[in-house]
């Protein structure tokens, strides 16, 4: 099965802000990147299957590219940053932010999670997918998703994953 996942098209927020299950609009940029997104993946096309993030910015972009039935589940949602959504990295006032900057990966946003109970999630989401009988699935959907599918389809290692993220509107395939 061939697995292509592909990152929302950039945000209408300030730079800096932390947004994970907050549901924040797309930049007035969309339509063409969105173009550029739809026309990038003809040559994986058809697909058997398309999946989406439940938040608007994946939504959009997989109606845009011709998918606006997509199938939601919430384990494709980003990361929950918790307490820390919408506010401003350095601007965050949380004695335990720094903790999660030494440790992100076990270390959970107050009020939100870990990188590893996202990563798990995905991981559940695309062990489920495994028993479908699709050649070619698309998900629409983060950045953290599409770093957790890679680690999950090995495609990185947990010393580089974040050295492979994907811009607005890549994508990533996993081959299974």
């Amino acid at each position: 099965m061939d697995i292509i996942l592909i990152r929302h098209t950039s945000v209408d927020v300030p730079k800096g802000t932390c947004y994970g299950w907050t549901d924040v609009p797309v930049r007035n940029t969309f339509e063409k990147e969105a173009e550029v997104t739809r026309q990038s993946l003809e040559p994986f096309l058809p697909f058997d299957k398309v999946f989406s993030s439940p938040l608007t910015r994946a939504r959009k972009l997989a109606a845009y590219c011709g998918y606006p039935d997509a199938e939601t589940d919430d384990r494709l949602k980003e990361m929950n940053m918790g307490e820390w959504e919408m506010q401003l990295y350095d601007k965050i006032k949380d004695p335990h932010l720094q903790e999660w900057y030494d440790d992100y990966i076990h270390q959970p946003t107050t009020g939100g999670e870990s990188f590893l109970q996202q990563y798990q999630r995905v991981a559940a989401f695309l062990d489920e997918l495994k028993g479908k009988p699709y050649q070619r699935v698309a998900i629409f959907a983060h950045a953290g998703v599409l770093i957790s599918a890679g680690l999950y389809g090995g495609l990185y290692s947990w010393d580089n994953a974040w050295d492979n993220l994907a811009d607005y509107g890549e994508f990533i395939v996993i081959r299974n």
